[in-house]
């Protein structure tokens, strides 16, 4: 039997949300390794595992693999959640590319200080309303099918239904001009492996508490 995907960074979601996220969708099993130092995260690159010196780091098939978008491209292709030819992938790869824009505005809003995340956090929810969302909905009212790309599951539908989530948790009627976009959400969220991982008690991080983001940023420095 394979060795489980063993995911190294802190207990936090951060880049490995993400990837979190689609090895729960492909239903594959995996385990955490939690950054927990500064010297933690030194080791990892004194033992010459992090290519570029930072994690997300991702052990899967013997590979120690880095950077988020190429191990998420890694895991899509290999649990054939990236659609079935080189034109449903490029539009994969296009919708997820926008995602993980808006991913990054909000992700990062919760580690800057009050002042500074209130403004991006701001300006995050008017994108994710006016720029991001709109495209979505559209795309769904087009093709009048299930999923994003070639009425199949994929990546692009599951980074799609985390950033809904994302929004939804800092700002809760975000979706109520996307009737489409809401439908998507329960639909997918239905979807057994992901309906597992919403449930308390999956791999699934929450929100970062402000008292633990002064020891959080301490790893990084």
């Amino acid at each position: 039997m394979a060795a489980k995907p063993k995911l190294h960074y802190i207990n936090e979601r951060g880049r490995m949300e993400p990837i979190r996220w689609l090895l729960a969708a492909a239903g594959i099993e995996f385990d955490e390794c939690f950054v927990k130092t500064k010297d933690d995260l030194l080791k990892l690159r004194t033992d010459g595992f992090l290519l570029f010196q930072q994690v997300p780091m991702v052990e899967i098939d013997g590979v120690k693999m880095v950077q988020t978008r190429a191990i998420l491209n890694y895991i899509a292709a290999k649990y054939n959640l990236y659609g079935k030819d080189l034109k449903e992938r490029a539009l994969i790869d296009m919708y997820v590319e926008g995602l993980f824009d808006l991913n990054e505005l909000l992700m990062t809003s919760d580690y800057l200080p009050a002042d500074e995340k209130e403004q991006q956090l701001a300006t995050a929810l008017d994108k994710a309303a006016n720029r991001y969302f709109p495209v979505f909905e559209k795309v769904l009212k087009d093709h009048g099918q299930d999923f994003l790309v070639g009425n199949r599951f994929s990546k692009a539908d599951v980074q799609l239904l985390e950033v809904l989530l994302m929004a939804e948790e800092r700002k809760p009627d975000i979706l109520a001009q996307f009737p489409l976009l809401q439908s998507f959400k329960a639909r997918i969220s239905n979807i057994p492996t992901i309906k597992k991982f919403l449930q308390p008690g999956s791999q699934r991080k929450s929100l970062p508490r402000q008292e633990d983001i002064p020891n959080i940023m301490k790893i990084f420095e």
